[in-house]
Formats: C-alpha cells, structure tokens, sequence
C-alpha cells in the first residue's frame, strides 16, 4: 500500500513538543482522531475524554539507546548506528556517512571484511548483510553497551534541527532492560504522554498492559519491511489483554512497535500467551489482526511499510482519509511531531468531535 501524498518537507517536526514555547511539556502535540473515514481534530491532552474505563492501552516499554557512533575506515570519518544485537553477541549495523550537518546520508555498504575503528580501540568487523542496508559485523576490543554508554548519541536524521539529549529520546514508559539491551530508535508514538497523563488515565479506568521489543533502525532512504526484533510479552500483560477482549473493552497499542510485539504473543485463536523470544512478523491487511482494536501511532512517510500494519488495523480508506486530513490540518510529521489514533469504525460509546472541533 501506498498514500498518493507527498509530505512538505516544513511539515517535518524539528524539535520536540516541550521545546516550540514556553511553558509546553511533552503532551504539547495535535491529536487526529479516526474513526473509519470519520475524521476530528484534537489536542493529545484530550485523549482521556476520548478512551472509557475498560479500555486497555498496551505500551512497549523498551529504553532508547544512544546508538549512533562515530568511526573511521581508513582515513574516512563514518558513524556506526548499532541496530540489534544477536544471540550470537554480533551486533546489526548501518554505516553511514556524516553530511556536515552534525547528521548522516546513506553510504554504500560493506564488503564483508570491512573494518572500522571504533572509540577505546573497539574494532569492528562487517561480516554478512541483513538486508540491503544492515550487515551483521563483530566487534573486539571491549563490550558495545558500554562503547555506546561512554561514547554514543542518539540517531538523529536530517530533518531534525539539532542534537539532543538521550533524555528526549525516551518515553514515559522505557524502563532498562536486565542486559542492558534496547532500541535503537525511539518508540516514538508514546512520546507525548506525561507521568501526569498517565496518572489521569489510570483515575478514569484506562488500564496499561507493558509490552517490550526493541526495535532496529529506521532509514530516511529505504521503506524496507521490518526485519526480526526481539520482544516479549509477560504473563500478566498477556492476562490482562485476554481479560479485556473476554470483555467489552478495547485493546488499543501505544505505537507499532507495540502492536507487532502483542500480535507476535496471540495464536490463531486470538489469544495471547507469554512469550519472548524473536519476531519476524509483519502485519498486513492480508494478515490481518488478531488483538488489536486500535492504534495510537506517530505520522509515518506515505511510502512507509508501517502503513501497511495501519491498514490491516483500520482498513485502507480510514487510511487514506486520514493521511488527506493531517495533511490539510498541517499536522507534523516523525518521532517529535502530532499523533493519530485509530479507533473502531462504529463506536456507540465514544464521544464524538468532527472535523471543525478544537
């Protein structure tokens, strides 16, 4: 699937929410709401107003890393952006080349055998591709975690106006991993929310059901289908979700990520079981979804592979009318900009606020 939109490039969000004026927080970004091809606009502080007690919000609850470092092949200044790391101890790379604007442009990869120096002396080694853009390498020298802790940075592309912190770049709900594991980009879609929007779902009866994949990096060139992640789903996520769809509650995702992890712990039965492990599920309209009732979800590029999962959850002409709207509404675009959320077509229950609402 594809949008037959274009995006303009001063609908790109440059800095975060909190950042734009005095006095803003995280929670400072538009809400567009759809409900089948119906259409209403929002602020996200709105968002208590529009779930109901009963519903279920599942959030992934992988920490951003700080993945992006710099290298040298040779002479020649690269910057590593660390992806996933395998059960192997191999690490998925990206190398990439700086553009002189403290960001990066795509280069092209390998060969296998290719070295790159590393801060601390860390040698790395490209060993075999992953995809077009990923190649699998081994690093020697000391431990990636700590390389990225002691010397790395955020990934940051071309459309942002400057370096941030790692702080950012982690939501609410990000908790660290026992190894220290995490995503590589930041599961962006749970940005807006505030410990005080929480606290607020929670006295209405919204409940949350933590989830965790740690998901790779993005590209700015390439819309490649997601590649294997990690996640997992624990025993009392996969109850309360179960629980709820017994019910007459709705089960809505905090972000893709989320609902790749929660899709990937369901049987064909529907029902979610503990589970961890990794995922190489792709979620298409051909597939279809098998937990989701809706989808809370940052405005992805019209060409992007994650659309294809927001078709399988609302269907392609709540997409499309959407994707016309937020572009209508000048909505910002990315992992600082406005957010979408994706509700059932027909929703008795729901309060409902057309297109000319505020």
């Amino acid at each position: 699937m594809t949008v037959a939109v274009r995006v303009p490039a001063e609908l790109s969000a440059r800095v975060p929410a909190e950042q734009r004026g005095p006095g803003l927080d995280r929670d400072a970004v538009r809400l567009l709401v759809s409900r089948g091809t119906e259409v209403s606009h929002h602020a996200f502080a709105e968002l208590p107003r529009l779930l109901r007690a009963g519903d279920l919000l599942v959030v992934n609850t992988s920490a951003t890393l700080a993945a992006a470092v710099d290298g040298r092949i040779g002479h020649t200044r690269v910057v590593v952006h660390f992806s996933t790391r395998g059960d192997d101890g191999r690490w998925a790379v990206e190398l990439r080349e700086p553009d002189g604007r403290g960001t990066t442009r795509a280069r092209a990869g390998g060969p296998a055998g290719t070295e790159v120096w590393l801060p601390g002396g860390l040698r790395l080694v490209l060993e075999e591709t992953v995809s077009e853009r990923l190649w699998w390498a081994r690093v020697s020298g000391g431990e990636v975690l700590r390389l990225l802790r002691e010397h790395g940075r955020p990934i940051r592309y071309s459309y942002t106006e400057r370096d941030q912190p790692l702080s950012v770049y982690q939501t609410v709900f990000a908790l660290p991993s026992p190894d220290g594991s995490g995503s590589a980009e930041m599961p962006s879609a749970a940005r807006p929310f505030t410990a005080r929007m929480v606290a607020e779902l929670v006295s209405r009866g919204v409940r949350f059901a933590p989830v965790t994949l740690h998901t790779g990096v993005a590209s700015a060139e390439a819309h490649e289908p997601p590649y294997p992640e990690r996640f997992s789903v624990s025993e009392d996520s996969a109850r309360a979700i179960n629980a709820v769809k017994a019910g007459d509650g709705r089960v809505l995702a905090v972000g893709t990520t989320a609902v790749r992890a929660v899709e990937s712990a369901a049987g064909t039965d529907g029902v979610v079981r503990a589970r961890e492990g990794w995922t190489d599920l792709v979620v298409t309209p051909e597939r279809g979804v098998r937990v989701v009732d809706g989808l809370l979800t940052g405005l992805h590029e019209p060409e992007a592979s994650h659309l294809l999962m927001l078709e399988a959850v609302a269907g392609r002409a709540a997409i499309d009318r959407g994707y016309e709207e937020a572009l209508r509404g000048r909505y910002l675009w990315h992992e600082f900009g406005d957010v979408h959320l994706l509700l059932p077509a027909e929703d008795p229950h729901a309060e409902h606020c057309f297109s000319n609402c505020r």
